[in-house]
């Protein structure tokens, strides 16, 4: 199972702090993500039955917001925001950058499993544009040369000091020490609890194509999908357009 015994045991110290089990289920989709890197078809059903939700309470919620991940993602997740400042200075420049020399689209991670790179809307830093986020940590007034230095330093496992660093910002060393801390369990261990595995880093396909293995695809420009927001119609689904899909009752598969 996704979540080992060890991180069980972590899941169920979160779920003392809240009145009911259910109201557990943000924090536990992050320590999901800590071990596991992504919410997995596995997870979802793991967390509903840890929380005594069904699997489309726990799926719908893991899809709505755009922080849980439904395939793995690099050591080091590098968002490119697209919003307008930042257009206008360039950040499109950086991230047609970025994927050339990762050798992969946008939400692609390098055949390393080091870096995935993606846009994203607005980081509220207007002043500092362009701005990259590594890890959520900001590096502000980039070039493209900058950023193309920024990412390799990354791919060589070494973090440079975000643009507020005087002030004591501090980029967590992998996306998995990022999603520990957002779970609320303080100061992450170096590797996940109860794996040999190192923090961060997706697995990469081994037919050379730069996309982590696992997951759902994500979206693609064209593709229809919303990108990172709550799930869309299917014809017949049930399920309400613009919003999180809303509990039709236990189906067969979670009975």
């Amino acid at each position: 199972m996704p979540l080992s015994d060890q991180s069980l045991a972590r899941a169920e110290e979160l779920i003392a702090r809240y009145p009911q089990r259910r109201s557990a289920l943000l924090p536990i989709l992050f320590l999901l993500q800590a071990e596991d890197g992504y919410v997995s078809p596995a997870g979802v059903a793991q967390v509903a039955s840890l929380l005594g939700l069904t699997r489309a309470e726990v799926g719908a919620v893991a899809t709505f917001y755009t922080m849980f991940r439904r395939r793995p993602v690099g050591k080091y997740l590098v968002s490119v925001c697209k919003t307008l400042s930042c257009q206008l200075r360039g950040s499109r420049d950086i991230s047609a950058a970025l994927t050339e020399r990762l050798g992969v689209p946008l939400g692609g991670t390098d055949q390393s499993g080091m870096v995935t790179v993606e846009e994203v809307e607005c980081l509220a830093a207007c002043d500092g544009a362009p701005v990259v986020q590594v890890n959520t940590e900001n590096y502000e007034r980039l070039t493209v040369q900058e950023a193309l230095r920024l990412v390799e330093a990354l791919l060589r496992d070494e973090v440079p000091p975000p643009t507020f660093a005087a002030d004591g910002s501090v980029t967590e060393p992998s996306t998995a020490a990022l999603h520990w801390r957002l779970a609320g369990l303080g100061e992450p261990p170096e590797r996940p609890e109860g794996s040999g595995e190192p923090r961060g880093g997706a697995p990469v396909d081994p037919e050379g194509s730069g996309e982590p293995r696992g997951g759902a695809p994500v979206d693609r420009e064209g593709s229809g999908e919303p990108r990172g927001g709550a799930p869309v119609d299917r014809e017949g689904s049930g399920e309400p357009r613009g919003g999180a899909p809303v509990d039709q009752g236990p189906g067969e598969e979670d009975q």
